[in-house]
């Protein structure tokens, strides 16, 4: 079996969530603990760190996985989705997993799949288990896909937890109040396994205190000794102690700030915290520094406020519901250039209603709408209309295709203009196949 044979594979019998939403979605573990068993219980022999969270669970995943990699270990990285290529998913210190590696795992398991039919997530995680396992990584650091407690890689008994934020995404599937949210991603905190938690918020702050206390985390409280559960933005590591540690970030958007911090204080304990094997000893400043300032060339992140050009100014990000495009629109207002030329889809099964009025508006503003290349795109006419009904101040076109629009706004546009690219995963894989450099 060829890799592309694997991959028309996998997506004709199984297509993936980013590709067609809910009916990819299998809630619960009990089908991913079957795969694990017929592949040799893979997760049992990972060390791993287990990261969750609405927005920036990438790219705190990378963070970390960056720092671990300058400290000198072997680190797998398994994140979701994929800009490009689905061999970015799985990485082995910045290394996408080969094309043959999943050609082969598709071929040998093939009968088994085609028996027990689990989801392209639940493949996926089986997959890059498995690889890691094989290639004798030192630790691997494992985004959650969507969710947490019935999420396939809960399977994990991690070293470590982490949970960055609670926002409002994928309602359907895991509530439509914060609290309800909060109680699904807090499904990864288990027994006797310290977390650290991002961004603290009053109505999730006792879903993940009382989920702690369930698993005898809390202590007696937060002060306590034996309490193992932190909150990295109440835990002291504030700005200018981390800036001191770790004076640069590869990483530029606005919102990198709170991921930052995050990935911080989940290194600070897993350097700290005296039952978390021999992580303690090499995890140094000087990892920290070097980690956090070359995140993108050590681990492949792409994406995340990622210039692609500097005459005119091309950005892209992946910034996809209200809480993480929130900053990107702060970043938007804060470019001086004349023009500011904004390419734009999205995916109908966001906020994208609460998106159209936080955006920047103004005659500096020109919107090009587009539809993103998925079954759950919204169109491009459809995004148009929604946008005239909360904006009046910026010019705004429609052009179905991504890659046309992209050529209308380089006709355009001035070499003193910006032009940004975003609102959904693959428009900035478009864009990026684009401008790859």
């Amino acid at each position: 079996m060829t890799y592309n044979e694997a991959i028309e594979y996998l997506y004709s019998s199984r297509p993936p969530f980013h590709m067609v939403g809910a009916v990819a979605y299998k809630p619960g573990l009990e089908n991913t603990l079957r795969l694990m068993a017929h592949v040799g219980n893979p997760h049992e022999h990972l060390r791993a760190i287990h990261v969750a969270g609405t927005n920036g669970k990438g790219s705190t995943s990378h963070l970390i996985a960056a720092v671990l990699q300058a400290a000198g270990y072997k680190v797998g990285l398994f994140t979701s989705p994929h800009l490009i290529s689905l061999t970015e998913r799985i990485r082995i210190n910045g290394q996408p997993i080969p094309e043959a590696e999943v050609a082969d795992f598709i071929e040998q398991n093939r009968a088994f799949l085609d028996e027990t039919q689990p989801s392209f997530f639940e493949t996926m995680t089986a997959l890059a288990f498995a690889y890691f396992v094989r290639e004798n990584v030192d630790i691997a650091v494992v985004e959650v896909g969507l969710g947490g407690r019935l999420d396939s890689t809960n399977v994990l008994t991690p070293l470590l937890s982490v949970i960055t934020n609670i926002g409002f995404d994928h309602t359907e599937f895991l509530g439509n109040t914060l609290p309800k949210i909060a109680r699904e991603k807090a499904g990864i905190i288990k027994p006797n396994i310290p977390v650290v938690i991002g961004e603290t918020h009053p109505q999730t702050m006792n879903v993940f205190l009382d989920r702690a206390r369930e698993c005898g985390i809390l202590g007696e409280g937060l002060e306590t000794t034996d309490c193992r559960i932190w909150f990295a933005d109440q835990c002291g590591y504030m700005r200018s102690r981390r800036l001191r540690e770790a004076p640069e970030c590869e990483l530029k958007g606005l919102y990198q700030e709170h991921n930052l911090q995050t990935a911080y204080v989940a290194l600070q304990v897993l350097r700290n915290y005296s039952e978390i094997s021999n992580l303690k000893s090499q995890i140094s400043n000087k990892a920290l520094a070097f980690g956090f300032s070359h995140v993108c060339s050590l681990t492949g992140l792409r994406g995340r406020w990622e210039i692609l050009s500097m005459k005119p100014l091309i950005i892209c990000d992946t910034g996809h519901n209200s809480h993480g495009l929130q900053y990107v629109a702060k970043q938007l207002k804060e470019l001086t250039n004349p023009h500011i030329w904004i390419i734009f889809g999205m995916v109908n099964d966001k906020d994208t209603d609460v998106v159209m009025r936080l955006m920047p508006q103004g005659e500096r503003y020109h919107y090009v709408f587009t539809q993103p290349h998925t079954q759950r795109a919204r169109s491009a006419q459809e995004m148009l209309e929604m946008w005239k009904t909360v904006q009046s101040q910026s010019s705004a076109i429609s052009i179905e295709e991504p890659s046309e629009a992209i050529e209308y706004v380089l006709n355009k546009a001035d070499e003193t203009d910006a032009i940004f690219i975003g609102g959904s995963n693959y428009l900035v894989g478009d864009a990026i196949s684009r401008f790859a450099h």
